[in-house]
């Protein structure tokens, strides 16, 4: 539950997201952030320690990308939401062709013109 508790934050969520597009230095990852650079090294610490993200050092700079290993948490907790969701989802798509099938057999009502009464 590491990696989901780390994607709680919308800060690090938006890390995540521009990691979804290139490898980012940290200070290049800060200028998108209205928020302290010390905040920026925290977040990304978090999502270090979730495995979410990996850091490479060159030279002066700290390099981040995303590790795929810290989503494979995250995948196993969807598949089992979409286990308990996709049967009823599936029930109720029979339930409403049912409901169509039923209100097909019905005889339909002449309907009666609108107007003014005389």
């Amino acid at each position: 539950m590491q990696s989901l508790i780390a994607l709680a934050d919308p800060n690090r969520r938006r890390i995540v997201e521009m990691l979804a597009g290139q490898e980012l230095a940290a200070g290049e990852i800060g200028t998108a952030f209205d928020i302290s650079a010390p905040a920026i090294s925290q977040h990304l610490k978090v999502l270090k320690e979730a495995n979410i993200v990996t850091v490479r050092v060159e030279g002066q700079r700290r390099i981040y990308a995303l590790d795929p290993s810290g989503f494979t948490e995250i995948d196993q907790w969807l598949s089992s939401v979409r286990r308990f969701w996709n049967p009823k989802l599936d029930e109720l798509v029979r339930q409403m062709e049912r409901h169509k099938a039923e209100l097909a057999k019905k005889p339909s009502k002449p309907r009666k013109p609108k107007g003014r009464k005389p």
